[in-house]
């Protein structure tokens, strides 16, 4: 067992504790030491770092890990992943995100389906059914607003994670649309997000999915030598706390999780970014971007979000913000 202790810029000291993560090595689910080889995929030579015509500043594989044993990199429209049949989950979710693409042009579509290219099947919606937990984006769809199928292929089960509602509907959440804001701040980010997947794990459902105590992600700001990058490790669990707390190296988050980030860049800059957390050097400031037209219906052209005007099971108030013109979020619409 070893020990994570986080410590907030701001002096709250707060310590959390992870098992050392043992990977699958191949879809029939058997552990492997932390020694791995790239996996390239069969429409692809492997990762390089060459433009792709989304955007010209993108670095093609850039924000793909070191692929884990042989399990296949199943490539979707906004995002990669590798996936766990052990704990039917994603190891790991990546995906390059700008600035154009926070802009919303389609909905959620709320139709949470399996993963067809997950060839061993992936978790069901049976898996989450009166399991009180939620089914957590790892890839959120708010990061998936820019393309019709990208947000469709969001709601597979393959990025989804078992997430305690008050996790998933706080901290987690805040940290997505932070990641948001740093979109936009910085033109771009690449993104890699997941759950720490160990040994012993709680299981769920027929198909055993997995309960996270742990989930992570690691953000990089790709400008050459003014390059920074910030890794986050955070309980599935209820917070009030802000997000300093949970603010960690990107070398702390492979230590617990076992995989490797960002192998592609330059060996000397890997290490410089990643062996420390510089608070400091990311702006903390709130996304403000107006929502674009809705090809999936409505137009919510230059609207202005207020909270939304639905009661939750406590009783109190949704603390969401929509720009929905009948003042409700997705999860409470009439």
């Amino acid at each position: 067992m070893k020990l994570l202790h986080l410590t907030a810029a701001l002096g709250l000291l707060y310590s959390v504790s992870f098992c050392q993560q043992q990977q699958d090595s191949n879809t029939n689910g058997s552990p492997t030491n932390h020694t791995y080889e790239t996996k390239q995929t069969a429409d692809s030579d492997g990762p390089t770092l060459e433009g792709n015509s989304r955007d010209t500043s993108y670095r093609k594989g850039l924000e793909l890990p070191k692929a884990i044993g042989s399990t296949p990199i199943i490539r979707h429209e906004g995002y990669q992943l590798q996936y766990s049949e052990k704990h039917e989950q994603a190891f790991w979710v990546a995906y390059h995100l700008t600035q154009e693409e926070t802009v919303k042009k389609f909905n959620r579509t709320d139709n949470f389906i399996p993963d067809p290219m997950v060839s061993t099947g992936s978790a069901t919606s049976s898996d989450y059914a009166n399991s009180g937990y939620d089914r957590g984006h790892l890839a959120p769809a708010a990061d998936m607003g820019w393309s019709e199928l990208a947000m469709k292929e969001s709601f597979y089960y393959s990025n989804m994670s078992p997430q305690e509602p008050g996790f998933n509907r706080g901290i987690w959440k805040k940290l997505e649309e932070q990641v948001r804001a740093w979109a936009v701040h910085y033109n771009a980010v690449y993104v890699v997000t997941g759950p720490v997947l160990t040994d012993g794990l709680v299981k769920m459902g027929g198909n055993g999915v997995s309960i996270p105590k742990y989930y992570y992600k690691v953000i990089l700001d790709y400008q050459g030598e003014n390059s920074k990058a910030i890794g986050f490790l955070m309980p599935n669990a209820y917070s009030a706390a802000g997000l300093e707390p949970f603010a960690v190296s990107v070398d702390q988050v492979e230590k617990e999780t076992g995989i490797d980030f960002f192998p592609l860049l330059d060996d000397q800059l890997e290490n410089t970014l990643e062996k420390d957390v510089c608070l400091s050097c990311w702006s903390w400031k709130p996304l403000k971007v107006p929502s674009s037209v809705s090809n999936s219906g409505g137009s919510n052209d230059n609207a202005v979000a207020a909270q939304c005007k639905g009661i939750t099971k406590a009783g109190a108030q949704c603390k969401r913000k929509t720009t929905e013109p009948d003042g409700y979020c997705y999860q409470h619409k009439p």
